[in-house]
């Protein structure tokens, strides 16, 4: 099942409270507690956890991409805050 948006965030205080180690604080916390519940209880098999592991990973890529995008539109605006300021200094 694809992903089409990012879950919720989680407070500090869920984070805290799952043992949520600083790393992995981010958009995709609330995939990896059950990905780490799984790991633990099937002693971190590799072949066990597949669809958490790759929800995990979907979230970790859409994430990125969305990050990714976020800073494209900061260097547009900065560049067309720039080039405006260029306009007025020209004048």
């Amino acid at each position: 099942m694809a992903m089409t948006e990012l879950p919720e965030l989680l407070s500090r205080e869920e984070m805290k409270k799952n043992k949520i180690p600083l790393q992995y604080r981010d958009r995709c916390a609330r995939l990896w507690i059950p990905l780490t519940k799984c790991r633990q209880d099937t002693f971190s098999v590799p072949w066990k956890c597949n669809q958490e592991r790759h929800d995990y990973e979907e979230c970790e890529y859409l994430d990125f991409k969305r990050r990714v995008k976020e800073l494209e539109l900061i260097k547009a605006d900065m560049k067309a805050a720039d080039l405006a300021k260029r306009a007025l200094d020209d004048e």
